[in-house]
């Protein structure tokens, strides 16, 4: 019996199994590169965070750079841990956490109708930081992620022990326009953010980044980008929403530089590279360290 090939029958028991057949093949591409797919994510973080400390930015030229960058990583990269909104130490990996279920939480925060709505939202929140050790110089990295204009934009700001004097940053996007918004990705623009402030008279006050803002004389503002005008409006809303996040755990932070009072008592006298050269707590069960926020629940966390 001859095949009829021009019969629907034909065509669709063909379409058919042609579609399972690709479904298949992908299915199974997908799967077999996806431990490659993890990897490649997992080295690109960890580069963003190397270039927010200002290191690693060499990494492309080396003859293997991933495993470069996963020295560079395990050399200066001493700790992490997560926060709630009240700057204590909880459960979790800093280094999981996905920004943009964490960004939909902030944007509601900031949306709420009452205080309670808020605070209910907030308790929801689980803040990385990541520390990196350069030498004697200890610094805390955070995230930040928002809207662009096209697609996400992000990023990591390192802030030095003062908890108020960036460091470094770098930013990232998906989708920003070529020689416009894009440019927020590149050395000239996230170059500004160094030495940068983020207080003014004693309180909080977030990176502005407007036309002009990266004069000398003004310590908490960088150039917004030419052309790029939604894009630097999106990343400058971006970064004061996450900061604003972080206040209490800085607040906490700046209360402790130079104290060394514990419960009435002094710290004990070992000292850890890993919690900022702080003062590990004393023996009184619930005792709280004020040199470094410590208590004994959250100090193996801060010096894993």
């Amino acid at each position: 019996m001859k095949l009829n090939t021009n019969s629907n029958i034909y065509t669709i028991i063909y379409t058919t199994i042609l579609v399972v057949l690709v479904a298949g093949v992908l299915a199974f591409v997908s799967t077999a590169l996806k431990p490659k797919q993890q990897e490649n994510i997992a080295l690109e973080k960890m580069q963003s965070l190397l270039r927010a400390a200002r290191l690693g930015d060499d990494a492309s030229a080396q003859n293997n750079k991933s495993e470069y960058i996963k020295a560079l990583y395990s050399e200066h990269m001493t700790n992490d841990f997560v926060l709630d909104y009240e700057g204590n130490v909880i459960e979790g990996e800093a280094f999981e956490i996905d920004l943009q279920s964490q960004y939909n939480i902030i944007k509601k925060i900031v949306a709420a109708k009452t205080p309670e709505t808020a605070q209910a939202l907030r308790e929801q929140l689980q803040l990385p930081v990541f520390v990196c050790t350069i030498d004697e110089k200890v610094l805390n990295i955070v995230p930040c992620y928002g809207a662009g204009l096209w697609g996400p934009v992000w990023g990591y700001i390192a802030i030095e022990d003062d908890f108020e004097t960036i460091y470094g940053a770098v930013f990232d996007h998906k989708g920003e326009t070529p020689g416009l918004g894009a440019e927020i990705a590149h050395a000239p623009f996230y170059n500004q953010f160094v030495g940068k402030k983020l207080s003014k008279e004693g309180e909080f006050k977030s990176i502005s980044i407007v036309k002009g803002g990266g004069q000398a004389d003004n310590p908490n503002g960088v150039d917004a980008i030419s052309g790029g005008t939604i894009t630097s409006q999106s990343l400058e809303q971006a970064i004061a929403m996450w900061l604003n996040e972080y206040q209490a755990y800085f607040n906490i932070k700046r209360a402790a530089i130079g104290s060394d009072d514990c419960c009435g008592e002094e710290c004990c006298g070992e000292e850890h590279n890993h919690d900022q050269n702080g003062k590990e707590p004393c023996a009184g069960e619930g005792c709280v360290c004020k040199k470094d926020s410590l208590n004994h629940e959250s100090h193996e966390q801060y010096t894993k």
